[in-house]
């Protein structure tokens, strides 16, 4: 039976790295089927990170508008939050 097999699956090498790659694709714990699929988490888990620094820095700059000057303050207030004095009128004007 093993003369009828060709020499290259009988050679011990090609036997022996063929066994690595199928042992380490597939059966190690740190396979590359995980590892492909750890990796795209952990890049998943830097454009979140990226994410949330972008939004602490536009709440840090919130912030400071807020807890400037009593000018700022009231700027803000009617920016963001639309509040007008008792004797206004507010129009909201939106783009389509």
């Amino acid at each position: 039976m093993l003369g009828r097999l060709p020499s290259i699956f009988r050679n011990f090498y090609f036997l022996t790295g063929t066994a690595f790659l199928v042992w380490i694709t597939f059966l190690d714990s740190n396979n590359l089927i995980a590892r492909f699929s750890l990796t795209s988490k952990l890049n998943s888990l830097e454009r979140e990170k990226e994410f949330y620094e972008r939004k602490i820095e536009e709440v840090a700059k919130d912030q400071q508008e807020l807890f400037g000057t009593e000018e700022t303050l009231e700027k803000y207030a009617r920016e963001k939050y639309l509040m007008k004095r008792e004797s206004e009128d507010v129009f909201v004007i939106v783009e389509e």
